[in-house]
């Protein structure tokens, strides 16, 4: 199948097999991306093997976990597979609820890898990668935390305080990072349709398909990178960013509700 568009941009989609990361991998072979979708499993996702089937020549799998102590080679990998990079997507994401009494460590950790030092332990590697390029091509990296970094809510620290962590880190990071030809931007949003959400018992507000979110990603890759931030849906960004505003004995007695 020929791309709608052509574009010459290398991008690294680090947790591409399913949800948000699949449909975005999606809508970049269609313009004519070229990326490396990554995940623990890519090279045996039946998803991305019939992608690969259509776009032999855009799309190459990197099995790549998360977990594993040191991301340097996968970093390596993905950075010389197209001889070079334009874009780092991280994607990757785990979440479990979990009442403070009924605690896991072992499944925060996994939150903790996932959200927060998966895209730590790849960013250093490609940092180093970046530096070693002979004409400094400005390079993009984009982040996909959440509204919940906004504000801890009942049963979600465990997922939201590395979200909120690597929010941080991203807000430091981002003017030195600028100094380096590299843009650092987040993507903040709401509820998707996913293995993820499933596991709500709730109502979930603004609930959206993972192909209404890769459709307003795509739309935000298009535009330069001077915007830190993107926020989606706006009801839900509005009243998590009023929560996080609000004098925290106000909030947490509104947060108390919920219980």
């Amino acid at each position: 199948m020929q791309p709608t568009s052509t574009t010459s941009q290398r991008i690294w989609l680090l947790g591409a097999s399913q949800g948000i990361g699949l449909a975005l991998t999606q809508r970049l072979l269609q313009h004519g991306y070229r990326v490396i979708a990554s995940a623990r499993n890519a090279t045996k996702n039946a998803d991305l093997l019939s992608l690969q089937q259509r776009y032999p020549q855009q799309l190459i799998q990197l099995d790549c976990d998360i977990q594993d102590a040191d991301l340097t080679s996968a970093c390596q990998q993905a950075w010389h597979a197209f001889e070079g990079l334009d874009i780092w997507f991280y994607n990757v994401g785990a979440y479990q609820p979990m009442r403070s009494d009924a605690w896991d460590l072992a499944t925060f950790n996994l939150m903790l890898q996932s959200n927060y030092l998966g895209a730590v332990k790849a960013m250093i590697p490609l940092q180093q990668l970046q530096q070693q390029q002979q004409h400094q091509n400005p390079m993009r990296w984009l982040w996909n935390i959440s509204l919940s970094a906004d504000f801890g809510l009942p049963y979600g620290g465990g997922y939201s305080a590395p979200k909120a962590a690597l929010l941080n880190l991203a807000e430091s990071l981002q003017p030195e990072l600028a100094q380096q030809q590299i843009s650092l931007q987040v993507i903040n949003h709401g509820f998707v349709k996913t293995r993820l959400t499933a596991k709500n018992d709730f109502a979930m507000p603004g609930l959206m398909s993972p192909e209404q979110a890769a459709d307003k990603i795509f739309a935000f890759l298009q535009k330069p990178a001077k915007r830190f931030e993107l926020r989606f849906p706006f009801g839900l960004s509005l009243l998590l960013a009023s929560l996080k505003r609000l004098p925290k004995g106000w909030s947490q007695a509104i947060t108390k509700k919920m219980l």
